[in-house]
């Protein structure tokens, strides 16, 4: 999987920061199919295996995006399985200053 670089700035307040995504997130996600749904929460149960850090999800108008913030690998070999099946699928993935992001288009 092709992985893209992103540079950002922090957000100056990120507690509020957090809870208009949260909102956002929350409004959006009935716009998304129950099959795209399905498919966020099976990769995050399987990010979870793969990597240490906390987890997000966040449903946009375009994409859905899956957050992982300060992501340390558990498992290399299975991590690499799971990216070239998600590439195959589709999903991009983005690397931060604060974590990784997997997208769904």
């Amino acid at each position: 999987m092709i992985t893209d670089q992103k540079t950002t700035l922090k957000a100056p307040c990120a507690w509020w920061a957090a809870q208009d995504a949260r909102m956002k997130s929350i409004a959006n996600k009935s716009r998304w199919s129950a099959s795209v749904q399905l498919q966020v929460d099976r990769m995050m149960v399987a990010l979870g295996e793969l990597y240490a850090g906390k987890i997000y999800e966040a449903y946009n108008v375009k994409r859905v995006s899956i957050k992982i913030d300060k992501p340390v690998v558990k498992n290399l070999k299975q991590l690499r399985e799971m990216e070239a099946y998600w590439a195959e699928q589709g999903v991009t993935k983005t690397q931060t200053s604060t974590g990784l992001l997997y997208r769904i288009a």
